[in-house]
């Protein structure tokens, strides 16, 4: 019973040497994130950060893009909403969140 014990005992320091090898399983796990991070989030981080720095910047007469491909120029803007003359006289009210981008005038 006592040399169990004692074979018991001697396991806690090659268990202290299998957790350094425990922490080196992590590595590869802790490698992709930061891949993951640099690759995936961080970019869509700045897109959303310059799209809403676009839709702060929305003024009337600016020609735009929805998000539903409709493009018309800016006639009127709101906190929530922003109107767009698509056709002479023809307007609709879109969400702000639903402009895409500020088009080129050359059409």
């Amino acid at each position: 019973m006592l040399g169990v014990a004692f074979a018991m005992s001697q396991g806690g320091i090659a268990d202290a040497a299998g957790g350094m090898e425990g922490m080196k399983s992590f590595i590869p796990l802790i490698l992709m994130f930061v891949i993951f991070y640099f690759l995936l989030i961080r970019p869509q981080q700045k897109r959303q950060k310059e799209h809403k720095a676009l839709l702060g910047n929305l003024k009337r007469g600016d020609t735009v893009v929805t998000s539903g491909g409709i493009l018309g120029k800016i006639t009127n803007v709101s906190e929530k909403y922003i109107t767009i003359e698509v056709a002479e006289k023809v307007r609709i009210k879109v969400a702000r969140g639903q402009i895409m981008t500020i088009a080129d005038e050359e059409n």
